[in-house]
């Protein structure tokens, strides 16, 4: 099977994207996204999207983890395939698609810099000194110190297969609030990938709430990945309530090429 791919990257969390809106790819398995995604063997990224047609929406997104199963939602997937979408031939200043946690908003502000507006958050669990909650993926996020030396893989790992969370997996983030105003740098272990990310957008857009900086009303965080900045828009209702949600931030087409899953090989 010949395949023709793009990739892209937002904040070094790369993507490979395949237009399937004609379904060429239904016989696409877990073994061929697997390998589509492994970084010695195939192209290499985080996840695998299929753009596709969706009655009532500009296009449907179908996000797959690097392990080959499909993943929940992906904020930084959602902007990249946005780009992509332009690319493509729907040439739109705003977009409106579909994931698998429902309806989505996306704006391209200006050259490479894509805003995505994320699912309304009602619920953040305290669990000792950790946070639980869902941005359309759930994450844990544990305050550090000494976030740059801290053994990401292996602290976040110990928590994503422990007893509570080892069947459905979730994304462990370790954040340290910057001095400067209204700034957290996190660092995410990944489920699916099953490593650490040079970022995730809905793991900083969890971050982002967790540091709710103002009681009510608007709010503009920066969060600091090892790929690069993103910044978290956000209205706060109440104490465990936020709408108008945004993940904006830089996103970036890398290249494009052909790969036949039969051999391998790719050009």
């Amino acid at each position: 099977m010949i395949v023709r791919f793009e990739k892209y990257q937002g904040t070094g969390n790369d993507f490979i994207i395949v237009d399937n809106r004609d379904q060429s790819l239904k016989g696409l398995t877990v073994e061929s996204i697997r390998l589509l995604c492994d970084r010695h063997q195939g192209i290499g990224a985080d996840g695998f999207m299929l753009l596709q047609e969706k009655e009532g929406y500009d296009f449907e997104m179908k996000y797959f983890n690097a392990d080959g199963n499909e993943g929940s939602m992906c904020g930084n997937g959602g902007r990249c395939i946005t780009l992509f979408a332009k690319k493509a031939g729907i040439n739109k200043k705003v977009f409106n698609f579909t994931a698998i946690d429902g309806p989505h908003e996306a704006q391209i502000r200006a050259a490479n810099y894509v805003a995505l507006r994320m699912k309304d958050v009602n619920q953040i669990v305290e669990q000792k000194t950790d946070f639980i909650l869902n941005t359309g993926s759930p994450h844990l996020i544990r305050f550090v110190k000494g976030l740059q030396q801290l053994d990401v893989v292996k602290e976040g790992r110990a928590i994503r297969f422990n007893k509570e969370f080892a069947a459905e997996g979730i994304n462990v983030n370790f954040i340290e609030e910057e001095k400067e105003e209204r700034a957290v740098f996190i660092r995410t272990y990944e489920r699916g990938v099953e490593n650490e990310t040079l970022s995730c957008g809905t793991g900083a857009t969890a971050a982002a709430l967790v540091c709710c900086y103002t009681k009510n009303g608007f709010n503009d965080v920066t969060v600091k990945t090892r790929g690069g900045d993103l910044k978290i828009e956000y209205n706060k209702i109440a104490e465990t309530h936020f709408d108008n949600i945004w993940l904006c931030g830089p996103a970036h087409f890398v290249f494009e090429g052909t790969i036949d899953l039969t051999t391998g090989s790719h050009a």
